[in-house]
């Protein structure tokens, strides 16, 4: 048994599979290399087993996300570490080097994420996750090098290694240990900021997040859903007001649901004039499926929130005036 597993979650990704694999392979020694297949129809499978006979197959019986996709397989992988990694992220040479360095220097650690680069643009960070996930008062997720939708160009500027809040699930590398500790993702999130929730988790747990410079990934990005997908807007809505449910301290959670509810308001009609009706219905649909599974999220409720969880304040604010 290899002390690091890489496991890739595939949904018809043949094609992202076949461009990005054999980087992984190449740069990846004395790691073990899973796919995990979510039912796909387009012969990812055996496009493997032909081409790849040393990556390790786990087949699902059918797409349960990204969440429950990975829950299912990874119950069938015994190591120390995983690396849930992206189908469409190319990875560098020794990129696991100062990853397994951060998780020998303290066992506290529970989750660590590299540096996450544009694919498409490499002196540009990516979207998902760039140099480490943050949060603010608001409940609102951002990175280091990232706020909403925008994106720095990388001047070495978070080459450093330090704590944060979450770990992107582009490419986050965790303790198997810990990951089952707090019972895997909510498969209920089906995809999008599942990997917030548990981060959140773990943090309540007494865990550290840590990000690390000193390794670095590029990531396509929107290789299953396109950022202007409805679908998009309904998940990271639905699962951004479940992640607060669960997680918030019960004297934030007081205000600062009411305080999301209305600022979603907004945000509804923002997505109607620059997106369109889907967007807008989107996100009614997302308010309907929260309120619909407020007593299940209640139940999810873990004994300890942790008190400081926001590294800034009303960041909505001050990036739409500035």
């Amino acid at each position: 048994m290899s002390n690091l597993a890489i496991v890739i979650l595939n949904w018809n990704g043949r094609n992202w599979l076949q461009q990005f694999l054999p980087t992984v392979i190449k740069n990846s020694a004395g790691a073990d290399v899973f796919v995990i297949d979510n039912a796909s129809t387009d012969h990812s499978v055996n496009y493997l087993r032909e081409y790849f006979p040393a990556v390790h197959i786990i087949c699902n019986s059918q797409n349960y996300g990204f969440a429950g996709g990975y829950n299912e397989g990874l119950k069938k992988i015994k190591t120390d570490i995983y690396c849930l990694l992206n189908s469409d992220v190319e990875v560098t040479e020794n990129w696991l080097l100062p990853v397994l360095k951060l998780f020998e220097r303290d066992e506290n650690i529970a989750a660590i994420q590299p540096k996450i680069l544009d694919y498409n643009t490499p002196t540009s960070f990516e979207y998902a996750g760039a140099a480490g996930g943050l949060i603010d008062n608001l409940g609102y997720p951002y990175c280091r090098g990232r706020v909403f939708e925008d994106t720095d160009t990388d001047h070495g500027q978070f080459n450093d290694e330090t704590e944060i809040f979450w770990a992107s699930g582009c490419c986050l590398f965790v303790r198997s240990s810990a990951f089952w500790e707090v019972n895997g993702f909510d498969e209920r999130f089906f995809a999008h900021q599942e990997e917030i929730d548990l981060c959140w988790r773990l943090k309540n747990k007494g865990y550290k997040i840590w990000y690390t410079g000193f390794s670095a990934v590029y990531h396509v990005g929107g290789g299953t859903l396109n950022k202007q997908s409805p679908m998009k807007t309904y998940l990271n809505m639905r699962n951004n007001l479940t992640m607060l449910l669960k997680n918030l301290p019960r004297i934030q959670l007081l205000w600062v649901l009411p305080a999301r509810m209305i600022l979603d308001g907004f945000a509804a009609f923002y997505f109607l004039i620059r997106q369109g009706p889907a967007h807008f219905w989107a996100v009614l649909r997302a308010h309907f499926s929260f309120y619909a599974h407020i007593p299940g999220t209640l139940k999810r409720r873990q004994k300890r929130q942790i008190s400081s969880y926001f590294q800034s304040k009303w960041l909505i604010f001050r990036h739409f005036t500035k």
